[in-house]
């Protein structure tokens, strides 16, 4: 087997050869802000989730602070019921500062620092070694008549049961009379399926990435998918300061009352477009990272000191934004890979060792054992089949 002459990378940004052209006529047309462009590509969006309550921002970060600050007042959410075949509508009675959010540790601290900014309180709840994802039996076991908001990650793009996250919301609501709101952070996720549905289609409030080494980018950028018209209404506004602007003004840049303040969280027609030109590719890109996710599971099964994470595609389809495995002496193992040009890494440190996060210290023996073994491969769409073949190879030799 020779050794590849050019390092495997892990992520790779993927950009139409389309976008010069278009972003181009956007800069010199004199209307760079949120415009048409914008609007354009939020249809475009709706139409592939088939969702409707849905909008942009500038960043998937964003989303997930405006999502935190907009459930401080109250709303009604409808939720399907668990045989998929009608909805339910529970009352949201709103959160106050200092309100409980459960938190996966394993994820990009984008996910957690909003909790931080909104001043809620952070409590850890362990990593399921099977998935990666929340470990739903610590997470029934750590609600609490404090707990307002259960905030889950899709690891590498792999659904989490949504089913269980409901049934430990009714028992939630059994024994305190309350439910508390599920966030899905679908940064990983584009493309992955829960029983046959987009994610972001399952009653929750849901925010996607589209930042550079996703699946589809837009430079940067994000999605908020909500599950009613009302979250829906105030994200529209409150994205870009409170302000409507789909009514009159009083006068040129003269905005009429502003009811509720808001953030400048609003995305771009330069953003959009390439955005827009990047999610043709959409299907394409998520097809091929679950190709050479399902070849590594395939040759990578029952390989000495591999351990594959949960493939259980009954009910989930996942996206595959990352391979991830986890290994036997990981520093030797990272040095093999580094010797055959194949960049690894864990990609997401552990979000509770820092110092920020000092006063919400908490045991968790599954992410401590996990820490010592997490490593993800290059799987995306631009691995050939050769590379990820060698790829495999270099994993067989050993370390």
């Amino acid at each position: 087997m020779n050794k590849v002459k050019n390092m495997i990378p892990l992520f790779k940004v993927h950009m139409s050869e389309t976008i010069p052209d278009k972003v181009s006529k956007i800069l010199m047309s004199g209307y760079i802000g949120q415009g048409p462009v914008v609007d354009e590509f939020e249809e475009l969006l709706k139409s592939y989730f088939g969702h409707d309550w849905l909008v942009t921002t500038n960043a998937a970060t964003s989303a997930e602070h405006l999502a935190l600050h907009m459930l401080r007042k109250p709303t009604k959410i409808m939720e399907m019921n668990h045989s998929g075949d009608g909805a339910v509508v529970h009352k949201w009675d709103g959160i106050k500062t200092g309100d409980e959010v459960l938190c996966t540790p394993l994820t990009c601290t984008a996910t957690n620092w909003p909790v931080l900014a909104n001043k809620l309180k952070i409590k850890w709840v362990d990593v399921d070694p099977k998935t990666l994802n929340m470990d739903l039996d610590d997470l029934a076991r750590k609600i609490t008549k404090d707990t307002k908001i259960i905030y889950l990650v899709h690891w590498g793009g792999y659904p989490i049961d949504l089913d269980e996250v409901k049934k430990i919301q009714d028992k939630t609501q059994k024994m305190f009379g309350f439910r508390p709101m599920v966030i899905e952070d679908c940064a990983h996720s584009i493309g992955s399926q829960w029983k046959g549905q987009l994610l972001g289609n399952h009653g929750n409030i849901c925010t996607f990435s589209l930042q550079a080494i996703k699946h589809v980018t837009s430079i940067d950028g994000g999605i908020l998918t909500l599950p009613n018209q009302d979250l829906y209404r105030r994200a529209k506004l409150l994205r870009w300061y409170g302000i409507d602007r789909e009514t009159n003004k009083k006068d040129f840049r003269c905005e009429a009352d502003v009811a509720e303040w808001g953030f400048k969280f609003h995305m771009n027609d330069v953003n959009a477009c390439v955005g827009m030109e990047n999610f043709k590719y959409v299907n394409e890109l998520v097809d091929r990272h679950i190709e050479n996710a399902e070849y590594y599971s395939k040759e990578l099964n029952n390989v000495d000191g591999v351990t594959l994470t949960q493939q259980d595609m009954k009910h989930r389809k996942s996206s595959y934004w990352i391979y991830s495995m986890l290994v036997d002496n990981k520093q030797q193992f990272m040095n093999k890979m580094k010797e055959c040009n194949i960049m690894v890494t864990q990609v997401h440190e552990r979000n509770d060792i820092h110092t920020c996060v000092s006063d919400y210290k908490a045991h968790l023996p599954n992410l401590d054992k996990i820490q010592k073994q997490l490593i993800c491969i290059p799987n995306g769409w631009w691995v050939t089949d050769e590379q990820r073949e060698y790829i495999v190879d270099c994993i067989k030799e050993g370390w």
